[in-house]
């Protein structure tokens, strides 16, 4: 293992607000940097405390994140943050190890298929880069966590069905090269409840008393189901998008993440505690129809509101 500097607590659930990193990677306007740290700053007032901030990709690819170290920077100046971004080689491992990013996020494709168009290298070259980023990480100051997610893990748009015994050797392959906590992705939004409930109850089996991360889209309605599954398979660590932001470029025309304020309704009916505010939550959207105007938002509280007179943030 990193022996990094902190871990996910395994007594309640942390939700990961991904909007900031997976949110953004397809939208057709670049929000400002003073847009992304008044979201960030709301959120955090809001309660929210683990945030995807970006990736470590070439600006003239993705200029979304060419301010991703500014961002950590902010989210470091928030007691109890944590930031994490998407490394997808060894240059963005080394140019996230240069920042106070507090997570680095690693990919391994559920396919050979999918590995090869995400990465242009094979799952076994992924977990290695898994292992080097470990090793980096481990000899870093600051020593950020590793995660490695499994991304396809459902089902791929290239492949089509993927076998969860192979998911769960992937993920094995991953703890086994040092990954500090590992997650499953259905990045196309593939899955049902009943798969979610049996890869999650795999996953638990496998992590022991380690939380393991479930990533979902809402491509076919079943997002908020599929996390109720997860739930109650005793994943701990879920990801969303503030609006549902987000999508695929290997799932043209899908929707994106589940979303992040329906999502901590969701935990709040189950009898998890989140700490978050959701009228705040739902509040913040106002920066996202300014900022990207360009993008359709989803989620059901934002048409209906939380029931009234209860305190969600207790």
């Amino acid at each position: 293992m990193s022996a990094a500097s902190w871990s996910y607590p395994t007594d309640r659930v942390t939700l990961r607000e991904v909007g900031l990193r997976d949110g953004l990677q397809l939208v057709k306007r670049v929000p400002s940097t003073a847009g992304k740290i008044d979201w960030l700053q709301r959120e955090y007032a809001a309660g929210v405390r683990c945030f995807e901030v970006g990736s470590f990709l070439p600006a003239s690819r993705m200029p979304q994140f060419a301010d991703v170290r500014l961002i950590i920077e902010e989210v470091s100046k928030l007691e109890g943050a944590r930031s994490s971004a998407l490394t997808l080689n060894e240059r963005g491992i080394d140019d996230a190890l240069t920042t106070q990013v507090d997570e680095i996020v690693c990919v391994v494709s559920a396919t050979e298929e999918h590995s090869q168009a995400n990465m242009r290298r094979s799952r076994q070259a992924a977990v290695d880069l898994v292992g080097l980023a470990v090793e980096k990480a481990a000899a870093s100051d600051h020593r950020p966590l590793v995660n490695a997610g499994i991304a396809m893990a459902f089902g791929c748009s290239i492949a089509g069905d993927v076998d969860q015994g192979e998911v769960l050797r992937l993920a094995e392959d991953c703890l086994k090269a040092g990954a500090d906590i590992v997650g499953v992705a259905d990045t196309v939004g593939f899955a049902g409840p009943r798969q979610v409930l049996d890869l999650c109850n795999g996953m638990a089996a496998l992590c022991g008393d380690r939380p393991f991360i479930v990533h979902l889209h809402d491509t076919r309605g079943l997002g908020l189901s599929n996390a109720s599954a997860a739930l109650d398979a005793g994943c701990r660590v879920l990801d969303a998008s503030l609006g549902g932001l987000g999508g695929c470029p290997f799932a043209p025309g899908a929707t994106g993440n589940i979303v992040f304020e329906d999502l901590v309704f969701l935990c709040e009916t189950k009898g998890f505690a989140t700490g978050i505010d959701i009228p705040a939550l739902v509040g913040i959207r106002d920066i996202l129809e300014r900022e990207l105007p360009d993008e359709e938002l989803y989620g059901a509280l934002a048409r209906s509101g939380p029931p009234p007179n209860v305190n969600w943030a207790a």
